[in-house]
């Protein structure tokens, strides 16, 4: 077939196609009923990608690339094969592996062409390597922090901000300074070393809650980094790509903030995530209303309409398939059943999506907050599974809460509301939850997926002496 449109032709043919199944599937993604096939675009779209590499002229030896596919497939496969919950890391781990990529290829182009380096060329891979040696080092801070291996409170300090904005301006500097003078090869590694220390300290003022902000974020430094790695080796689809994934990074970014009602300076530089002692302390003082499995089942057979609030709390127990089976249970009694989806639940954009997508839910019944919310007043019961800050009525209420203004699933409106918590135990911000205090809400403490379980026993008991 080469011999008849010609090699570097038929490369320019599978990379225009692998472009454009990389909008295809960014577009899919954007939906949970045609998620699957954007994923499987995305795939397809970077084999292509790949093969069309593997065709390039400029190849001469193809033993160390098999050598990189072998060890990859290796370190890839059993990476690849975790836990939902751990998803978010893995994605982090994702994102600090492509970006040590860009930041290598970066140091061995300029390497390979200095001194004689013009001056845009040089702008571009000093971007390059900026951005990929602090979303390397970022993004393993992040996967740390969402493994527990490091501490999940924000870790600050007198001067942060000064020192973390210093450290950002003498890169920028030291990449001007070899833009107009290439040859001073040995600033190089400098370049280099700052972004990489800077990585570590953007991350750990930052809390679990912010998570979900962080990943798109560091998403998008990932993206915006392959794009300039494109311009470096004048590749067009490199170029394209990455700036499909920056772009998507970011714009993610803002949705999330905008959920949280945070700014991206709030987000880099804050202290999201606080306890507040005072409020631990009230809350062992303030009295509870709990409730059994077959409580729960009598409320839940008795109701109209119901709402399901997944958390973190689900993920971690793995209760969503036992989840289904209480909303199969429950829509063959004729009751009403969705879920409230904030876009922050969990440890990345999507979560609670993806879990229950897993279960397979139907699509249809996963609202996003700005539509349960008009509901929930209407509502019987509202189950949250979980979910700790993102129903805490103080976002509403509480101006020194460090939550105040961030946007909430109003389950509190709801005629009785139970909550599926291990505990008493705050969530990720780290501060009490008026919810719980409710005289219409009942604690139903366990595990989450062995109390559904009991549940749907419980209910399906019921039908059975029917």
């Amino acid at each position: 077939m080469t011999n008849f449109i010609g090699t570097d032709t038929l490369i320019e043919i599978t990379y225009l196609t692998a472009t454009a199944l990389f909008v295809l599937s960014l577009k899919w993604l954007s939906s949970p009923a045609t998620a699957r096939r954007g994923v499987f675009a995305g795939e397809l779209g970077m084999l292509l990608a790949v093969v069309g590499t593997l065709f390039h002229h400029g190849i001469v030896d193809y033993k160390w690339i098999a050598i990189a596919l072998v060890l990859g497939t290796i370190i890839g496969v059993p990476l690849g094969n975790v836990q939902m919950t751990a998803v978010p890391q893995r994605t982090a781990l994702s994102h600090a592996f492509g970006a040590l990529c860009v930041t290598l290829v970066g140091t061995s182009e300029f390497y390979l062409r200095a001194p004689d380096i013009p001056p845009f060329m040089m702008a571009v891979l000093a971007m390059e390597v900026i951005l990929g040696s602090l979303t390397f080092t970022g993004s393993l801070m992040a996967a740390g922090k969402l493994q527990e291996i490091l501490p999940q409170r924000p870790i600050t300090y007198k001067g942060q901000n000064f020192v973390n904005l210093g450290l950002l301006s003498a890169a920028v500097i030291v990449a001007g300074v070899l833009v107009v003078h290439p040859e001073q090869m040995r600033l190089f590694p400098v370049l280099i070393i700052i972004p990489l220390v800077f990585g570590v300290m953007l991350i750990i003022p930052i809390g679990g809650a912010d998570m979900p902000t962080v990943i798109s974020l560091l998403n998008s430094y990932a993206g915006l980094s392959a794009a300039a790695m494109g311009f470096v080796l004048s590749s067009k689809l490199l170029i394209i790509a990455g700036a499909l994934d920056g772009s998507s990074g970011f714009i993610l970014s803002v949705i999330m903030s905008k959920a949280m009602n945070r700014s991206f300076t709030n987000v880099l530089f804050g202290g999201f995530g606080q306890i507040q002692t005072s409020a631990a302390a009230e809350q062992e003082a303030r009295p509870v209303k709990s409730a059994t499995p077959e409580e729960a089942a009598g409320i839940l057979a008795s109701a109209s309409k119901v709402v399901i609030v997944p958390g973190y709390g689900m993920a971690v127990a793995q209760a969503q398939h036992k989840v289904r089976e209480l909303y199969d249970s429950l829509t063959k009694r004729g009751v009403d059943v969705t879920f409230g989806i904030h876009p922050v639940a969990g440890r990345m954009p999507g979560h609670m999506n993806v879990l229950l997508a897993e279960a397979d839910i139907p699509y249809d019944k996963l609202l996003e907050m700005d539509l349960i919310n008009g509901d929930l007043p209407q509502t019987d019961v509202a189950l949250v599974i979980g979910a700790n800050d993102v129903t805490n009525p103080a976002a509403r209420t509480d101006a020194g809460s460090p939550i105040y203004g961030m946007p909430i699933l109003d389950v509190d409106k709801a005629r009785t509301v139970m909550v599926i918590k291990r505990s008493m135990a705050a969530g990720f911000a780290g501060i009490d939850n008026p919810l719980y205090y409710l005289d219409r809400t009942l604690m139903l403490f366990g595990d989450a997926k062995n109390f559904v379980g009991n549940i749907v026993r419980e209910l399906s008991g019921s039908d059975g002496h029917r």
